[in-house]
């Protein structure tokens, strides 16, 4: 008996693959749009809290937005920006929010941590167990809280005054003299934990091998630092210094409660003087306009800090 194979019937097409609609064959779109509506609820969520506050501030910094006066607000273009450029207490504010930053997390948060992460990977878990605990302990503090710590440590009737006076020497008032010296040194104290915690991090990765090969060299301990330690957690480095920048940039609570800016708006930094115009003196578009270069400030530095880690990757 012959069989005969029995060819594919006329009209018949390959069958779908496992999980293949008709839907997909007709309209790939409508198989998209079904896919995407679980997210529907969350985009819309981000539209509205996120995405449209944004715009609104962009949108109310160049118009003449009052919290007080008239029940309007007019377009004024590049009107508020203008006059932050050629204000004069723009530019001390900025001035103050530059040094501010490069003293207290730049220069300060930055290298004591650095110090502080150093110590305690060379130190027993007795010593890295309080160091820890003191200066976390000092993070984890609210900026109001902190400054009051340090108003009643650089007051004239303050712990520092009550030392100095033990050891004979002059009082004195930091909080008058070099205020924004005085609210540098407080952030300091306040905001080195996260820099200790980010470089212990990245020192924990640094293989024991290389350094007792480089000791082995006869390279010194500042050398192996120079040398071995600091590229191999330079990536680090770059993400700290840009991640405490941005919050540096931002400070309020700490400036406020110590000084509120003065005295003579000598330690007046940006995000306060924008706060001033805005609701001291009722003037939203301008202060909203302040916080936009506030953001444009920010950028730039977060522009500098990801161009010099894209060259250090870059070289051999």
């Amino acid at each position: 008996m012959s069989s005969v194979a029995a060819g594919p019937r006329r009209g018949s097409g390959p069958s779908p693959a496992p999980g293949s609609t008709g839907i997909r064959r007709r309209n790939p779109a409508a198989v998209t749009l079904l896919r995407g509506m679980p997210l529907a609820p969350a985009v819309v969520l981000l539209l509205v809290f996120l995405a449209g506050p944004i715009l609104y501030c962009v949108w109310s910094a160049f118009t003449d937005m009052a919290l007080t006066g008239s029940s309007g607000s007019r377009f004024v273009g590049f009107a508020n920006f203008i006059r932050a450029f050629t204000s004069v207490e723009f530019g001390q504010s900025l001035l103050y929010t530059v040094f501010f930053t490069v003293v207290s997390a730049i220069i300060g948060q930055n290298v004591l941590g650095m110090a502080l992460a150093l110590l305690m990977r060379a130190g027993n878990s007795v010593v890295r167990a309080v160091v820890s605990a003191i200066v976390i302990g000092a993070w984890v503090l609210p900026e109001v809280v902190a400054g009051y710590i340090w108003v009643a440590f650089f007051g004239v009737d303050g712990s520092l005054n009550h030392f100095l006076g033990s050891l004979g020497l002059s009082p004195q008032d930091l909080l008058f003299s070099t205020p924004i010296l005085a609210v540098s040194i407080a952030n300091i104290w306040r905001g080195t934990a996260f820099s200790m915690l980010v470089y212990s991090a990245a020192l924990s990765e640094v293989p024991k091998e290389i350094e007792e090969a480089a000791v082995m060299d006869g390279a010194s301990t500042w050398r192996k630092l120079i040398s071995v330690i600091l590229p191999m957690v330079r990536r680090s480095i770059a993400t700290n210094l840009m991640l405490i920048t941005l919050q540096t940039l931002s400070v309020f609570g700490l400036i406020w409660t110590m000084t509120k800016g003065g005295p003579s708006n000598k330690s007046e930094t940006l995000p306060l003087f924008a706060y001033q115009q805005a609701f001291q003196f009722s003037q939203l578009g301008y202060g909203t306009a302040l916080a936009l270069i506030l953001l444009f400030i920010g950028g730039i530095f977060s522009l500098v800090y990801l161009r010099t880690l894209r060259l250090g990757d870059s070289q051999p």
